[in-house]
């Protein structure tokens, strides 16, 4: 009985895996192939687990595999070899090695057509890898020293919608339009921590979402934001912005919806756009927030909260500038959706 019972267990873990795009005879080469430093689940069998196993180098990863996780080790070498039968890969994360610009060998990438997610945080590369594959739709490569992006990159690439380039040491003469050309569907970008003292040129029109906390940047051109129509999610908190280097109405874009500027040197609050609904600017210098200076309406056209010309900030953060309590009545007039001031 126990072994009719095992049987039918087997038979049930079988089908369920034959259900995973993955044919019999493929499911037993795939775990026959199984490296002995990793783990390839019976239930899994797309993903491999290579992940804090100590490695100093690649294993040779089966041909059906999806998912291969490598974080966690002390790899330096991205080997062609050892993953030329797997391309297949939709996902790789080799986060936390210890892998430089010059141990990502050529063509280990750019073969792997379905190549979806790529994971290289803390490690050791000077420079974005290449050539990248067109099927990538996210590249992570935050906390290295990369300091170079290579002219053409990203072109080819229409599926990339995140990029990752935090904690890096990229300077301005980095981050241009003839380094980012290509990236025509992005969608998040994230360059804080990095040695910026300019906001960055070239950035495509459909960015979404921009992170550019802790760099150097102390002003803003005006009319900046008119080349992101889409730029929903602004993040500037410690920089060295002051109210002179930033336009009034610099900020006045319908798509923003969340805006950081904490940690800066700003003495005034800016233009408040009507359609923005989370305003961040604690830890600056300002002394006094007036509602006929900030607010994007005139009062009286506001009859009730219903009306489409209400504006929707709802959040808004003050404390540590040199405020005080209460906050003026035609603030609150104005910004009558608020559910929540920090002061």
């Amino acid at each position: 009985m126990a072994l009719l019972l095992g049987l039918l267990c087997t038979l049930c873990l079988v089908g369920q895996v034959l259900g995973q795009d993955i044919t019999h005879e493929e499911y037993l080469a795939q775990i026959q192939a199984c490296p002995r430093e990793c783990s390839c689940p019976p239930n899994f069998p797309r993903a491999v687990y290579c992940d804090n196993k100590g490695l100093k180098s690649i294993p040779k990863i089966p041909p059906h595999t999806w998912y291969l996780y490598l974080q966690n080790n002390f790899i330096e070498v991205l080997s062609a070899d050892a993953l030329r039968n797997a391309t297949q890969l939709r996902w790789l994360n080799l986060n936390r090695n210890k892998i430089t610009s010059e141990g990502v060998e050529e063509g280990v990438l750019s073969t792997k057509p379905n190549l979806a997610h790529l994971y290289m945080d803390d490690n050791l590369l000077s420079s974005v890898p290449s050539a990248l594959p067109a099927s990538l739709e996210s590249l992570r490569l935050s906390r290295n020293r990369i300091s170079k992006i290579p002219p053409g990159v990203f072109i080819g690439l229409d599926k990339l919608n995140l990029l990752d380039l935090q904690a890096n040491k990229l300077m301005d003469d980095a981050v241009t339009e003839v380094s980012l050309k290509g990236l025509n569907n992005l969608v998040q970008i994230n360059l804080a921590k990095n040695q910026l003292n300019s906001m960055p040129i070239g950035l495509p029109p459909t960015t979404t979402q921009l992170f550019l906390d802790g760099n150097n940047i102390e002003k803003i051109p005006a009319g900046y934001f008119k080349g992101l129509p889409k730029v929903a999610f602004l993040r500037l908190n410690y920089n060295k912005l002051g109210s002179s280097g930033v336009p009034r109405d610099v900020f006045n874009v319908s798509s923003i919806l969340d805006l950081q500027l904490s940690h800066n040197q700003l003495t005034e609050v800016p233009l408040i756009p009507a359609g923005l609904e989370h305003l961040h600017l604690d830890h600056n210098n300002i002394k006094s927030v007036s509602g006929a200076n900030i607010c994007p309406v005139a009062v009286e056209t506001m009859e009730d909260s219903s009306n489409e010309s209400v504006p929707r900030l709802r959040y808004l953060r003050l404390d540590g500038n040199d405020i005080k309590p209460p906050i003026p009545r035609d603030v609150i007039l104005c910004f009558r959706l608020l559910t929540s001031i920090v002061i």
